[in-house]
C-alpha cells in the first residue's frame, strides 16, 4: 500500500510540474508575433494569399511574379526590368539560389507563363531578420524577359518620395486567402488605403517595431490584407511601386494593418545595384 502511495505521489509532482511549466512558457509569448508572408509558415507572419480580395488576370498587373523554390510557390515579387526581380529579403534569406526561379505571365503560380531562373541574388546589407527592417532583396535572372501584354516591368518612386495618408493602393499575390471557397491557385489582388506612420507605430508597439523602412496599409476593421505567400510581392500606386509586403500581425485583423518594406527608401540602392 505505502508503494502505491508513493507511486501516486510522484505522478501528481510530475503533472503539477508539467503545468506549470505550460504556464510559464505562456507568460513568455508576446502579445503580438508578427509573421513574415511567405511559404511555408515561419515563426513570425510574413505574407499568405490576398484575404478579402478577387480573381485578377496576370495582364491586369503584369510586373507580378511567383517566386518559387524547387518548383513551388514561395513568395511574390516585382519585374524591375528585363533582368532585375525585387522581393523581400526574408524570401530569399538562408535559400540556395540554385534552387529558385520566377514564373512570369501567368495568372497561376503552378503552371502558364515562363518560368526564369535565379542567376544572383543581392540581399539588403542592412536586412535585420529579427526586426524585419529592410525588408529587401534583388534578383538577376539567367535569361533577359521579353515584354508583352503579360510581362511588364513597374515603376519606381524617387528616393524618400513621400506616400499620403489614405491613397488606395492595390496589392496582389497567390498567399492564403484565409478561405475554404476562395482559391490561391489564381492571382487575387484586393485594393487597401495607407494608413498613417504614427498609427501604424501605435498598433505594433508590442512588436519588433515599425520602422522609417515600413509602411502600412488596411482598414480598422480588417477584412483585407495581405498573407502567407504574398510576401515579396507588390504594394502598388498609379502604376508606381511603393512598398514591398513583408509582415503584420496575423492577416487582416482589426487594428493591426498589413506592414510593407518602403521602396521608396531604397530608391538609390536598387539603382546602384541593378541600374534600375
Amino acid at each position: 500500500m505505502s508503494n502505491k502511495i508513493a507511486i501516486l505521489l510522484a505522478v501528481l509532482v510530475a503533472v503539477v510540474a508539467c503545468a506549470e511549466a505550460r504556464v510559464s512558457q505562456r507568460h513568455r509569448l508576446p502579445s503580438v508575433q508578427p509573421l513574415p508572408r511567405f511559404l511555408p509558415r515561419p515563426q513570425h507572419d510574413v505574407g499568405h494569399r490576398i484575404v478579402g480580395g478577387f480573381e485578377i488576370d496576370i495582364s491586369e498587373t503584369p510586373y507580378q511574379v511567383s517566386l518559387q523554390f524547387f518548383s513551388s510557390h514561395r513568395c511574390g515579387g516585382s519585374v524591375l526590368n528585363n533582368k532585375w526581380i525585387l522581393t523581400a529579403a526574408h524570401c530569399t534569406k538562408d535559400v540556395a539560389r540554385d534552387f529558385l526561379s520566377v514564373r512570369v505571365g501567368s495568372s497561376k503560380h503552378a503552371s502558364g507563363g515562363i518560368v526564369v531562373r535565379v542567376k544572383r541574388v543581392i540581399e539588403h546589407p542592412e536586412y535585420d531578420e529579427s526586426t524585419i527592417d529592410y525588408d529587401f532583396s534583388l534578383m538577376e535572372l539567367e535569361s533577359e524577359l521579353t515584354f508583352n501584354e503579360v510581362v511588364q516591368p513597374i515603376a519606381l518612386p524617387e528616393q524618400d518620395e513621400p506616400v499620403e495618408d489614405g491613397t488606395m493602393t492595390i496589392i496582389s499575390g497567390w498567399g492564403n486567402t484565409q478561405s475554404v471557397v476562395e482559391s490561391n491557385a489564381v492571382l487575387r489582388a484586393a485594393n487597401v488605403p495607407t494608413v498613417n506612420q504614427d498609427e501604424c507605430i501605435t498598433a505594433y508597439t508590442m512588436s519588433p517595431g515599425i520602422t522609417e523602412r515600413m509602411l502600412c496599409a488596411g482598414y480598422k476593421r480588417g477584412g483585407k490584407d495581405a498573407c502567407q505567400g504574398d510576401s515579396g510581392g507588390p504594394l502598388v500606386v498609379d502604376g508606381k511601386l511603393i512598398g514591398v509586403v513583408s509582415w503584420g500581425a496575423g492577416c487582416a485583423q482589426p487594428g493591426f494593418p498589413g506592414v510593407y518594406a518602403r521602396v521608396a527608401v531604397v530608391r538609390d540602392w536598387v539603382r546602384e545595384n541593378s541600374g534600375v
